[in-house]
């Protein structure tokens, strides 16, 4: 399946519009990563275990929203926007990524 943040495919029509396909994932950390995160922060460089992460839900999203492209018989999902957040508060942290597009049938022009 054809993923883009474009809004079309050079090449390529569409025949078919189906529905906005959507998918979010909040994960826990870690006492351990977000020690280790604090660590980071001080020092400087970057935090292998919150980018492993990041990708493993942004990953997971990707393919949720593949298969509800799918189930409408599209087989492209176009305008694709990620967005990341971070929920904290009584010294928890939960990072969030959520994505959507519009789920489309497209055919060689």
């Amino acid at each position: 399946m054809l993923l883009t943040t474009a809004h079309s495919v050079e090449g390529y029509r569409i025949r078919k519009y189906g529905p906005l396909v959507a998918s979010e994932a909040v994960m826990g950390t870690n006492i351990f990563r977000d020690y280790f995160a604090k660590v980071r922060d001080v020092v400087g460089g970057r935090s292998g275990s919150f980018q492993t992460a990041l990708a493993d839900a942004r990953e997971a999203i990707l393919e949720e929203i593949q298969e509800q492209a799918q189930a409408e018989g599209c087989n492209a999902i176009i305008a694709i926007d990620i967005d990341y957040g971070e929920i904290s508060g009584s010294g928890k942290t939960m990072m969030m990524v959520a994505a959507q597009g519009t789920a489309v049938y497209i055919e060689p022009a």
